[in-house]
């Protein structure tokens, strides 16, 4: 991620980030410090796999501490208060109809470090999340995605609720 590049998040993304980070300098830290205690106690320490694996593990909680300190430093938290519910934004949750697919489809768009499609969070640079925005109730549009175009109503916006 490019230093000092400001990254959008809504408040429910925003505060996943503090909630990991404060897991991973407290609870994580302190389970960590204790496996390489006991790993210690195993006696010798070139020998010792428990030992590496405990400070790999270390390395790696303290490269996504650093890493979400620089998240949480660069967000830019949109306020949903202000979100325009008439229209497709960031923060925004959309009922479409996809004609492709011939069903309804409800999607959360979000910054893209918060994107789970899975969960049906859509990045705002998605190619559907990017398609969509701007959008309005009653509006339909092709939308280009790799796996070719989607036929897409929006039937209701509204802001997505924490």
């Amino acid at each position: 991620m490019a230093k000092g590049k400001k990254m959008l998040y809504t408040q429910q993304g925003y505060q996943e980030l503090i909630n990991e980070l404060n897991y991973l300098k407290g609870e994580k830290r302190e389970q960590i410090k204790n496996d390489i205690a006991v790993a210690r106690s195993f006696g010798d320490l070139s020998e010792n796999s428990e030992y590496d694996e405990a400070r790999n593990e270390q390395a790696k909680n303290e490269a996504r501490i650093k890493e979400l300190e620089e998240l949480i430093e660069n967000a830019s938290i949109i306020d949903e208060s202000a979100i325009d519910t008439s229209v497709v934004s960031l923060g925004s949750t959309v009922k479409v109809f996809d004609y492709s697919l011939n069903e309804e489809m409800t999607y959360s768009l979000v910054g893209s470090n918060e994107a789970n499609p899975l969960e049906g969070k859509i990045s705002d640079l998605s190619p559907i999340g990017a398609g969509l925005i701007d959008m309005r109730e009653g509006e339909e549009k092709e939308i280009e995605t790799p796996n070719g175009s989607l036929r897409i109503k929006v039937l209701e916006v509204s802001r997505t609720q924490a």
